[in-house]
């Protein structure tokens, strides 16, 4: 549970990777018209309880620390993206990760400095859901989940996966599930605080708001299975100008 819909959609727009709204593929939803209602659903939910607890956190944490709690929590997340670099066979990005891992631990005091990118360790990003896109499982018609946003079934498995990966799960701790709610909440709201100017231009400019997302996330989650590298269309497109 990385984000809620609204959250996917402001990031995908953030990574750049979006240069059109038009839908691959007609938009490969099905189940629209229950979509649209868990999304207004999620719009709700965002308006009345993350969006001004997102504002207060922007408004009253200093940015130093805001900084320093998103790069423990990217530490804590990266033995996942470890694993899943592997299972990509990205040996070079799965080592640049763990090198990450290992100087932000330690000299970045459990992550709170990132250290590791100062000395050109670039972070990145990747989940299970990525991973069985790059072995060619096809992502299945779009679905909008309660709470959790855009998503389908390629991707609800990879979250699944993604827990089993976390060795975090593993640990036996007092009060883990209260542990992990707390981290995954935060993750919730820094992500939230850093898309509310983003989310609110994404949704002041679109006609469909609920479009606008849907498209975003396709787009987004085909652009990150690459890795950022252009498809084969756009390979075609950029050989070819005129």
């Amino acid at each position: 549970m990385r984000a809620l819909a609204f959250l996917v959609a402001a990031g995908l727009l953030l990574g750049g990777c979006a240069t059109s709204l038009a839908d691959p593929a007609g938009g490969n939803d099905p189940y629209e018209a229950t979509n649209r209602v868990i999304f207004d659903f999620n719009l709700k939910v965002d308006r009345l309880a993350l969006r001004p607890t997102a504002e207060g956190y922007q408004d009253y944490v200093p940015e130093e620390v805001r900084n320093s709690l998103k790069s423990a929590l990217d530490n804590l997340h990266a033995p996942v993206v470890f694993a899943n670099d592997l299972l990509q066979g990205e040996t070079r990005r799965a080592s640049q990760m763990a090198g990450r891992f290992l100087v932000n631990s330690t000299l970045g005091l459990g992550g709170l400095f990132d250290v590791a990118g100062r000395m050109g360790l670039a972070s990145h990003d990747e989940d299970f859901g990525q991973t069985l896109g790059v072995w060619g499982a096809r992502e299945g018609p779009y679905v909008v989940l309660p709470l959790l946003g855009p998503s389908n079934p390629r991707d609800a498995v990879g979250k699944a996966a993604d827990i089993a990966l976390d060795p975090s799960i593993y640990i036996k701790i007092k009060r883990h599930l209260m542990w992990e709610g707390l981290r995954q909440y935060l993750n919730i709201v820094d992500t939230r605080a850093r898309s509310l100017e983003t989310l609110d231009a994404i949704e002041r400019d679109s006609l469909d708001f609920y479009a606008s997302a849907r498209s975003l996330y396709r787009q987004n989650r085909a652009y990150q299975i690459r890795n950022g590298l252009p498809s084969s269309d756009e390979e075609f497109a950029a050989t070819n100008l005129p």
